[in-house]
């Protein structure tokens, strides 16, 4: 659930530095009014001597408005920026790994993988997306398969097998897996001890 203290708080700050930034006298008499409607009435109070001090404060709400919006702008892009960053290092990290790596959900259905984890199915990710790891596997390793991914759901960690894959040659790689549950949802973390190095049989 939202902090809405915090982000009320953040609106506070982020509105006392639209209006530091646009400065004036009438800094502190901003009438609270949303940008679209304040256009409308600042041509009326505007063209009457009698409201021209009015007029004078809409515009200053409607100048802290717009260095309002900038400064969220500025925020949304090194926010951006950031998360960008960390993606590509993250990506970099995964593919760069040795081990292979797949992500699958509760059939088993292969959702996602590094470089590694092709190499051991002698496929490229895009053909691997979509099929199911135990497919890959002997009927004994799929039972085998299953316990480990009913052990990592029940909690315990550190749990390791040793699989027979089949790569896309027809050739078998004998290889230790682990399995953790995905903290982004419903499915399961492999990751192939020996995927680079694993003796073909």
């Amino acid at each position: 659930m939202p902090d809405l203290t915090e982000d009320l708080r953040r609106h506070v700050n982020l509105r006392r530095r639209a209006a530091l930034r646009v400065g004036g006298a009438h800094g502190g008499g901003a009438l609270g009014l949303s940008a679209s409607a304040a256009l409308g009435v600042l041509h009326r109070l505007a063209s009457s001597p009698a409201t021209a001090t009015e007029a004078l404060l809409l515009l200053h709400e409607l100048q802290v408005h717009q260095v309002e919006l900038e400064l969220q702008d500025e925020e949304l892009r090194a926010s951006r920026a950031e998360l960008e960053t960390l993606v590509n290092r993250h990506r970099q990290l995964y593919d760069g790994s040795p081990a292979g790596s797949f992500t699958i959900d509760e059939a088993t259905v292969i959702i996602e993988l590094n470089l590694a984890g092709a190499r051991l199915l002698g496929s490229t990710r895009a053909a691997a997306i979509g099929r199911r790891f135990d497919s890959l596997l002997a009927d004994d390793d799929k039972r085998v398969l299953r316990a480990l991914l009913k052990g990592a759901t029940e909690g315990r960690e550190g749990g390791h097998c040793e699989l027979r894959v089949s790569a896309a040659d027809g050739s078998l790689t004998r290889t230790r897996v682990t399995a953790n549950v995905d903290p982004a949802g419903p499915g399961y973390i492999l990751a192939s001890l020996t995927a680079g190095d694993a003796p073909r049989i």
